[in-house]
């Protein structure tokens, strides 16, 4: 589709546009997910939200399952400290990072992208 998702060779910061929103025990982000990729990573920043490649079909949780596990090995955080809030069904999910501060996030990210 037309405009959805990072140009390959951009360069762009994945924290740069990305909206978090500070809760009492981390931080809550929005991600975008884009299951039956060849390899699980995080892209970069989408419309504000976090967009993640996932390796996994979107089938009885396993993209879900998948984007736990991306987010946590990249972010340094244990699996129980990535919570789905919202969108189990859907591309578009509201996560809850436990654990990590808006600035740690970001510079996390920024590490990510170089």
């Amino acid at each position: 589709m037309k405009g959805h998702g990072p140009k390959s060779g951009q360069g762009e910061a994945p924290a740069g546009e990305l909206r978090t929103t500070a809760v009492p025990t981390g931080v809550r982000i929005e991600v975008y997910a884009k299951p039956r990729a060849k390899k699980s990573a995080i892209l970069g920043a989408r419309e504000g939200a976090l967009e993640v490649a996932l390796a996994a079909m979107p089938v009885e949780g396993a993209a879900n399952d998948e984007l736990v596990a991306t987010l946590a090995k990249a972010l340094g955080l244990r699996k129980a400290d990535v919570e789905l809030v919202r969108g189990q069904g859907s591309r578009t999910k509201l996560v809850i990072l436990h654990g990590i501060a808006e600035a740690d996030l970001r510079a996390r990210l920024d590490l990510l992208s170089r």
